[in-house]
């Protein structure tokens, strides 16, 4: 019963990637973020508001913090999966999300000084070699000729924001209860979408995509983390981080049934070598360096 908890989650967002490409052609990305957000803070307030101001001295101190994670959680992330959604394909977009676990550890090297492992080594290569085969569509002497296309560019910069939300998060480690220290990043972020909300060229809601707002704003948003914090309560964050593995799985299959997208052999070898190097990364842990075991001194008899 435990298991089901993480992939249900990893089964919502997968969706919600799903929602993210449907919304390309029926609402503005600037207005479905700040929607999705605005909905999540609206139905959070009354459960965390409370906590939220018992714990308001705390939160005063880390107010920057917690608007840098705001920022890279709630904004960048979302906000350039769906201007990403208008020029790239949903199974595109899984694989490409796929790489965030990979992109925390590298991070990790440089932000938390993690120790350099030969999983990290191989598995990063692995993946690096994916990525190439997987955007050059099976020909990588295309991207000696060709630029990047801007919505994998983007969808690479989004995965990199939420792999650096995840580092720093550890970093420093809020003093405060998950969901109120969520709440306050979730305002922030609302307030940040704001601006570019305002100046959306078309916000209005309509039965199209008040579906994908609800979606957005309450599976994916509540539903899918509270579901995934409970998993790493009851089953730990080792095990329970090896659910997002599936996450292009998951996305793949939805999109082939349901939008009618073609999986081709690149997106099967791309896919296939960047998730292994994910794994690899994530599993294999013997450090590049092993530490020197220093001779015991020779006694004198």
């Amino acid at each position: 019963m435990n298991l089901l908890l993480p992939l249900v989650a990893v089964l919502i967002w997968s969706i919600n990637t799903i929602v993210s490409k449907l919304s390309a052609g029926s609402i503005d990305p600037a207005a479905i973020s700040f929607y999705r957000w605005l909905l999540a803070l609206l139905v959070l307030t009354p459960f965390c508001l409370p906590g939220v101001w018992r714990h308001r001295h705390t939160i005063k101190t880390q107010l920057w913090r917690l608007l840098v994670l705001g920022l890279l959680g709630m904004v960048l992330y979302q906000s350039l999966a769906y201007y990403a959604a208008h020029s790239v394909s949903a199974v595109m977009m899984g694989i490409l999300g796929a790489t965030i676990p990979l992109l925390t550890i590298l991070l990790s090297l440089v932000v938390l000084r993690l120790a350099p492992t030969r999983g990290i080594l191989i598995g990063g290569l692995l993946s690096f070699a994916g990525l190439v085969w997987l955007v050059s569509a099976g020909n990588p002497a295309q991207l000696l000729s060709q630029r990047l296309g801007n919505g994998e560019l983007m969808m690479l910069a989004a995965s990199t924001s939420y792999a650096l939300y995840g580092v720093l998060t550890k970093r420093w480690a809020i003093p405060l209860p998950t969901w109120q220290s969520l709440y306050v990043q979730i305002f922030f972020g609302v307030l940040l979408l704001l601006p570019g909300f305002w100046h959306a060229p078309e916000v209005a809601l309509n039965a199209d995509n008040i579906p994908l707002v609800l979606f957005a704003g309450l599976f994916a948003s509540i539903v899918a983390p509270f579901l995934w914090i409970l998993g790493v309560q009851r089953l730990g964050a080792s095990t329970t981080s090896i659910f997002m593995n599936v996450v292009p799985v998951f996305t793949a299959l939805i999109a082939v049934l349901f939008l009618h997208e073609q999986l081709h052999a690149y997106h099967w070898i791309g896919g296939g070598l960047t998730l292994v190097g994910v794994i690899l990364a994530q599993r294999l842990k013997t450090p590049l360096r092993k530490a020197r075991v220093m001779a015991p001194p020779i006694s004198e008899s």
